[in-house]
Parts: C-alpha cells; structure tokens; sequence
C-alpha cells in the first residue's frame, strides 16, 4: 500500500504538459475568438411571452411537481421500507409537538392552546409543499418570542387596564389575550405573504445575509431573553411582560423586586422537572445507540406534572398557576385584522427572514447527510403557505425546530409523512383529550422551555471558537448577541445586519496588497515577502490587491500602489532575479542607485528610479469595477506614462471588462492592448518591449518550459533564471 502511493506521488511529480502559443492581450485574444451571436431584448420577451402561452402538458406537470413536491415522492413511497421508520418518528416528534406548543404559546404572550393550533395547521400544510424530508415544522423558542414582543409592545397591559371599564379581572385578562391573539395572528398572516411573495420571486438568496456567526449571536441572545421572560412563571410571582429596547433588564429587575412573594409550590415544582428533564436528555444522548427511540421526558413529565397538580389541587391549595381552558375541538376560520398590519409590517419582515433562515439551514444539513436536495425557493413558498393559510385558523408564525427536527431525523424518519402523524397526535389532543391537560403547571411549561434552551446556551463557546480563526466574525457575533440582547430582537436583528454589511466594507476598503514575483522556471507568480525562492522581474513589479475596485477603496488603492512602487526598502528587501539593474543605459547596483537619490526626491510620486519601466496590475481578485475605479486606473496609466513606467492590466475578467468598456475606459490612449489573459503574457510582453526599447541592455535569451498532456502542445517562454534547489530536485522542470 505504501509502495503505492509513492508511485502515485512519484507519478504526480513528474507528469509534464507542454504548450505553445503566442503571448496573448486581449486585442489578440479577442480578434482570434467568435462571439455568439445574442438574442435582442424584443426577441427574449418574444420567446418568453411564446414559453407561457405554449406551454406543454410535460412542462405544465413540471410545473406543478415543483410547487407540490408531495405530487412527485409520494406514489413511489417505498411503503415497506419507509413506513415503520416513519409511524415511530412521527410519534415521536408529535409527544415533543404537544408539550412545546403548550409552552412556546407562553412565549408568543397567548393562552396555551393556540399553541396547539400552530402545531398542528402549518405543519400538515408543510408535507405537500416543502422538500425537506426531516424538518419538524412548528413552535419554535426564538420565533415565538419575536411574536410575543411585538403582542406585548402592541397590546401592553397598562392598556387593556385603562381601556378596559369592567373590574373583573378574568375578562379583563380575556380581553387582553384576545387583542394579543389577533396580533400574533395577523404576523403570521403577513410574514406568510412576505415568505410567499420571496418565494414566488425567486429571493431564496436573502438568507446568505444571516451568517452564521450573525444568526448564532442572535439565538443566543434571543435564549437569553426567552429565558429571562420564564423566571415569572418558574418562580410562580406576577410581574408586567416587557418588550423593546432594555426589555431583559426590566424583566430581571422586574423579578428580583417580586422575590420575596416566590411561591415556593411552584418553584419546587419547576425544579423538580427541570432536574428530570435534564437528567432524561442526557440519558439520551448517552445512550443514543442503544436506545430505539429517545425517551419521551417531555410528554412524560407534562402528564406527571398534570396528575400531581390535579390529585394535589396545587391550584386551590397552593395558589400555583395552571394552563386553565383549552378549547375543546377546532376553531372557524376567522381573517385576520388587516388594520393591524401598518403597525407590525418591519417585525412580519424581521419574522419572515429569521424564520426562513432557521428553516432552510437545517433543511440543508439534513439534505447534505441524506444525500438529496432541498430548493430553498420553493421552502420560502412552502413556509409563506404554512404560516399564511394557518393564520385563518388561528395560529401564529412558525418555522423549524432544531430539537424536534433532530428526534424526527434520529428515529427513523424519511419523509414528512413523520410530521403529518405528528400534526395527527396534536389533532387528537385539540379535538379529543385537550382538557385534560387544563390543571397543568405553568411551572412544567416553564420547565420544559429552559430545558430547551440548553442547546443555544452551549453557542457562547462560539466566543473562543471565532476568536480564533476570524475577529470579523467574532465582531459579528458580539454585535449581534448585544444589539438583540439590549435593543430588542427586531432592533437587534437590524443592528446586526447592518454591522455585517459595513464589514464587508471594511474587508474591500482594507484588502491586502502585494508584490508579486515568479517561481523560478514557471508561469506561477506568488507574493515575494511570503517565500523565499519568488524572485521579482528585472524593472517590473507585479501589483495585486484582493478586492474589487470602486469608490470605497480607489484611493487606498492608489495609495497602496505608489507605496509598493516607490519603496526603496522593498526594492533591498526583495531579491530581484538579476543583482545588477540597467538605469540609463548602464549597469549600477540597487545600493548605488538608491545612494545616489536625495531624501527630497524619494519623496515625489514615482521619483526617477528608472530600474522600473513597466508595472502590472493583476486584477485576478477583482470582481466589478464601477466609474470612480475607472477613473483611478486612467489616473494610474496616465501619471506612471509621465515617468516612463508602462502600465499593463492582467487577469481581467470579462464581466470587467465589459464593465470597463461601458464606462468609456478604452479611448485615446488606453487601449486594449494593454489588458493581457495572464500576469505571464504580461510579463513575456514587458520583456520584448523593453528588450527592444533598449538596444544596449543585454537581455538573457528566452529558455522553454514544458510538461506534457496527451494531445495539447504549448510552449511558456520563460527569462532564463536559477532555479532554486528545493524546486528543482522535485524534476518538475
């Protein structure tokens, strides 16, 4: 086996191509090439206009498959192979599905059972339209609690006090939860449209602007928040629900000055499930392997915690709060207050993205495992259909949930049948037995959402982790955690993907620059300060910088570059391929040269230190050029011509190049002749013309450099230099 590598190294080592061509600008490259000939505008939206209303059954059933993926997988659903695995996860998610709808309806500021609700519609609806086939769909911690924000912010309780006229309490508390209902309700129905309508438009790509680092400083803070707003309930006090700017801090002071009034009942028993829950999600991922399906503890410390609190009328005895009335059966379907939109529509966008993103990161890490694909569009359309068509029923934004996604995954699951059993069970509860779950602990709920967040809370290592490979990043992170722990999710979330827009800024503003020089004997140029066998040309300097060129950074551009010109230190520091340079005809060494200059002189803009008689601009990195960057590469060519220095342009794309040619780049003196395919031909071309330029300067013939690869022949017409001994005792020249 050992043998066999080291032929197969052996074997790379020595392969060679070989290559013989002119030296290419792209005056020359362009008058060998034929362009294809492009359809005009009239012609495009004449075809267009004939691909609609020609529309062919086969394209029409395509169509169709998209937008209802069930349409295609489900009648070649391997039922034998499939349907086992699908029933035991799906039961599985759907004992997960009920205990976390009740709770994260806490979280959305309604009573429990429209958490029930937004259990059960979206995710039945998610199994014709979405092509995820693990995700769990439903209540999730970070969404629920944007939502309950913005039902507290609207519909604050100092109003529905002050508004309301009658002294009972209970209705006044009802008519609270009911204004609040109709908040998280019309945001489901907006931020649906919003999803459906980026959907439809084909805006998936709007998730790329929630980086990781972004988003994972965001769910940290938000946990930090959903955690703050359970204390009130785990310590059983009666405290005002606070959202906006400092709402944490008003929520923790809020709660230490009610302390003393703790109701030690409910606190035992928020402990005490908090201790099982723990201790059952370890013995899970313990014994992970072993296990044929997680244990349960959520479901199984829900009906616990309603059997002591109905045999112990924890209610009546202890003063514990319980979940109270749940509806028996399902709700008409009711439109949802549209007067209402004015004032949530930035918080339905914030939701919209937040929750896509969620939903389609995981749909990816599923997909890339399992080995399918997922269409990021089509889950945008699927996610704007969940949430809107649920608002009718009655239920709040939605999107995937980590954990439960992870249950439907490791039990077996293999399709979304998984989560339409699940709806199925959350069915079953609203329709049948929901009642029974009346005398249940807010406490418990409380429990199980804390529980819960012991997963965001382990992202604080993403402190250290990004510390070490990218202060950027960490940046990101910091400003996102902050912003949303303090300013509130939706200013937070702002704040935060404006702060990584101005990064992106800062990247191109402050890019790398370098000199380039060759590998001796090859056609491959590297930066001259990074290795020690990269030899610069005899009066060429090679510049490159790793950013595009445009009004944030031309002017560091053209500074950077007449300093890397200019730099008598670097022209020491670099090893040039020949020792002695030709200046004004005769031979001098760079010590005298640079002895000979006055530091008055060194000061001026390309101070005649004619050593250097052409310069190259690699634009390999550079993606766009826009005018102000037009203007500066002719200010460049212009005042290095005063000084007799060429400028040449390598490595330009063509989108830049027709960039260029649409800003009016190539007229007068600027032509294309001085753009080249690659640094090499630049460098090929700088030689000949200053080979003959110059007839007194001795130039070294040109040595060739081949290697070899079956039926292509090209020859690279390389200065003769010494070729380094690490280089050349791998025999690759």
């Amino acid at each position: 086996m050992e043998h066999a590598q080291e032929d197969e190294a052996c074997l790379e080592q020595t392969q060679k191509y070989h290559v013989e061509r002119p030296i290419y600008n792209q005056e020359l490259l362009q008058g060998q090439l034929c362009r294809r000939e492009r359809l005009s505008c009239s012609y495009l939206t004449f075809f267009f206009l004939l691909s609609i209303f020609s529309c062919s059954s086969k394209k029409a059933k395509s169509h169709l498959y998209s937008f209802i993926p069930i349409l295609k997988w489900l009648p070649r659903y391997p039922v034998k192979e499939y349907l086992l695995g699908d029933i035991i996860s799906g039961i599985s998610t759907g004992v997960m599905q009920l205990p976390q709808g009740l709770a994260y309806a806490l979280l959305a500021a309604v009573p429990p059972v429209f958490g029930l609700y937004s259990s059960f519609y979206p995710v039945f609806l998610y199994t014709f339209f979405g092509t995820s086939k693990h995700i769990s769909i439903g209540t999730f911690a970070v969404i629920s609690m944007m939502v309950g924000g913005v039902a507290v912010r609207v519909v604050p309780d100092e109003m529905v006090s002050m508004d309301y006229n009658s002294t009972n309490v209970t209705d006044m508390l009802a008519s609270r939860d009911a204004k609040r209902v109709q908040v998280a309700v019309t945001l489901a129905l907006l931020s649906g449209i919003i999803q459906l309508c980026l959907g439809l438009l084909r805006f998936g790509f709007v998730a790329i602007y929630l980086t990781e680092p972004l988003v994972r400083g965001f769910t940290t803070a938000a946990a930090v928040h959903v955690f703050t707003s359970q204390l009130k309930y785990l310590l059983g006090v009666k405290t005002n629900r606070y959202s906006g700017p400092l709402s944490v801090v008003y929520s923790i002071a809020a709660v230490l000055s009610e302390i003393t009034t703790t109701n030690v009942a409910s606190l035992i028993v928020g402990l005490t499930c908090i201790v099982m829950l723990l201790i059952g999600k370890e013995i899970n991922l313990r014994f992970k392997k072993k296990l044929p399906v997680p244990i349960p503890m959520e479901i199984i410390v829900v009906i616990i915690g309603t059997g002591v609190s109905a045999g112990m009328n924890l209610t009546d005895s202890y003063g514990v709060d319980v979940v109270g009335n749940i509806p028996k059966g399902l709700r008409a379907p009711k439109f949802p207050e549209i007067r209402l939109i004015p004032t949530i529509f930035v918080d339905a966008v914030a939701i919209a993205i937040v929750g896509f993103s969620m939903a389609v990161s995981m749909a990816k890490i599923f997909a890339l495992k399992h080995g399918y694909t997922i269409d990021g569009n089509q889950e945008l359309i699927a996610l704007g259909i969940c949430n809107s068509v649920g608002s009718f029923f009655q239920s709040f934004p939605v999107t995937c949930s980590m954990s439960r996604s992870l249950v439907q995954e490791s039990t077996g699951g293999k399709t979304q049948i998984a989560g339409t059993l699940s709806s199925i069970m959350v069915l079953l509860v609203i329709v049948a037995i929901g009642y029974l779950f009346e005398p249940l602990p807010q406490t418990v709920l409380a429990a199980i959402v804390m529980v819960n967040l012991k997963g965001m809370f382990k992202q604080f290592g993403d402190v250290a982790y990004f510390w070490r490979i990218s202060r950027i990043e960490l940046a990101i992170w910091v400003v996102a955690f902050v912003a949303s722990l303090f300013l509130g999710l939706d200013y937070g979330l702002l704040t935060a993907v404006t702060f990584a827009m101005i990064t992106v800024i800062y990247r191109t503003q402050s890019p790398q620059y370098r000199i380039l020089g060759q590998i001796p004997d090859t056609d491959i140029y590297c930066d001259v300060e990074e290795y020690e066998e990269v030899k610069e040309h005899p009066g060429i300097k090679i510049f490159q910088a790793n950013t595009s060129l445009y009004f944030a950074n031309s002017e560091s551009y053209m500074s950077a570059l007449k300093k890397k010109t200019n730099d008598v230190e670097a022209g020491v520091k670099h090893e040039i391929a020949n020792e002695e340079l030709p200046v004004n005809g005769q031979f001098t060494s760079v010590d005298d040269s640079v002895q000979d200059r006055s530091p008055d002189e060194l000061e001026y803009f390309m101070e005649p230190k004619t050593n250097v008689h052409s310069l190259i601009l690699d634009f390999t990195p550079v993606n766009f050029v826009d005018s102000v960057g037009a203007k500066t590469l002719k200010s460049i060519i212009k005042e290095y011509k005063e000084v007799g220095v060429c400028v040449y342009i390598a490595g330009c794309s063509g989108p830049v190049m027709n960039e260029l040619t649409r800003l009016n780049f190539f007229e007068n003196t600027v032509t294309r002749d001085l753009l080249f395919h690659s640094i090499h031909d630049a460098v090929l071309a700088c030689h000949v013309k200053d080979s003959s330029a110059s007839q007194t300067v001795s130039v070294s013939p040109p040595q060739f450099f081949s290697c070899a690869v079956p039926n292509t022949f090209f020859r690279l017409y390389l200065p003769t230099t010494p070729v380094p001994q690490c280089l050349a005792s791998s025999k690759h020249f």
